[in-house]
């Protein structure tokens, strides 16, 4: 295995020591292969490690190895017993990627307040477990680089999403307090801003409210019509969930990388007309996005309503 040029980083020893985390799938699982074969000294972790073999295909495949374990982010002593053995296995940690994160869609009456808390606990708070026990690595050495991986849904919020939304909000706004309270310590926080991909987030990994599918939700007909429109947009999307582990190697390898980084120009368009349009007229845009179809939806809502109340008076006759 070739060493990773020390031109090319001067800032940290060679080969840099990486520690990712959510590598059984998707963005994770990619930008470890890719700088395990690149040379990198890669630690990926996953919470269940029943799921190391796609990884590990994915790396054979390409060359190169990886160092798995075990690791839930929302678990303090499974995050420090991961970061205990890097330090005693490679001495320091010169690249976090902190990945693991899911999303559940749902309108916000529909989400239990365990449902908002467990999105919650993964991306913002796990994040934070995993950042908290690093930086006295990282601080040690005077140098080292965290990786956020945030979303589009970090600057720009949608119906259906909002507990996503607001974790992504959480991380983007602790990224950046930490960028100036880090920067004294030669440690850079930079931030990655995914669009949409075509992952299994969205299939296998799809997560949704309790009370999604319930038809008694005044949101039942506007859910079914988001989730199908939104799996028609993901399934002609045909982006390359790779452009994420480029991205990582390129903000590993710059000296003075910028802060917000976006891999696609969907989503980079996104973030302007988010910051120069007037919220009237964005929010505006952002309706006829995800809301077309919904007067219909609400012209069915008015329908279903009816059969509902039928269906709750015969249930409440039967009890009495």
């Amino acid at each position: 295995m070739k060493p990773v040029p020390t031109k090319i980083m001067p800032q940290f020893f060679n080969p840099p020591v990486v520690f990712i985390t959510g590598c059984s799938s998707g963005f994770g699982l990619l930008t470890a292969a890719r700088l395990a074969a690149k040379g990198y000294t890669v630690v990926a972790t996953m919470r269940d490690l029943k799921k190391e073999g796609n990884l590990t295909s994915e790396v054979n495949r390409r060359g190169g190895a990886v160092e798995v374990l075990q690791m839930d982010v929302t678990d303090k002593q499974s995050v420090t017993r991961a970061v205990e053995r890097i330090k005693r296995g490679h001495g320091r940690i010169d690249v976090l990627v902190n990945n693991a994160g899911y999303g559940i869609g749902g309108f916000f009456e529909d989400l239990t307040d365990e449902e908002i808390r467990a999105q919650m606990e993964t991306n913002f708070f796990g994040v934070q477990n995993v950042t908290r026990a690093v930086i006295p690595l990282m601080r040690q050495c005077r140098r080292g680089k965290i990786i956020n991986i945030s979303s589009v849904a970090g600057f720009s919020a949608s119906p259906a999403f909002s507990a996503y939304n607001a974790s992504k909000w959480a991380l983007e706004a602790f990224s950046e307090g930490l960028r100036y309270e880090l920067q004294f310590f030669g440690i850079d926080v930079l931030l990655i801003e995914p669009g949409t991909y075509k992952t299994k987030i969205f299939y296998e990994n799809a997560q949704y409210a309790r009370h999604f599918d319930n038809p008694d939700s005044p949101y039942f007909v506007w859910s079914q019509h988001l989730r199908k429109k939104v799996m028609d947009y993901v399934n002609d999307c045909h982006k390359d969930p790779e452009e994420i582990g480029i991205m990582v190697e390129k903000l590993i390898r710059a000296k003075n990388p910028p802060f917000r980084n976006i891999p696609d120009i969907e989503s980079q368009v996104l973030y302007w007309l988010r910051r120069i349009l007037p919220f009237r007229v964005y929010s505006a845009m952002i309706r006829m996005f995800f809301m077309e179809g919904f007067s219909k939806s609400r012209s069915v809502e008015a329908d279903h309503a009816p059969m509902r109340s039928e269906r709750n008076s015969s249930m409440s006759a039967q009890v009495r």
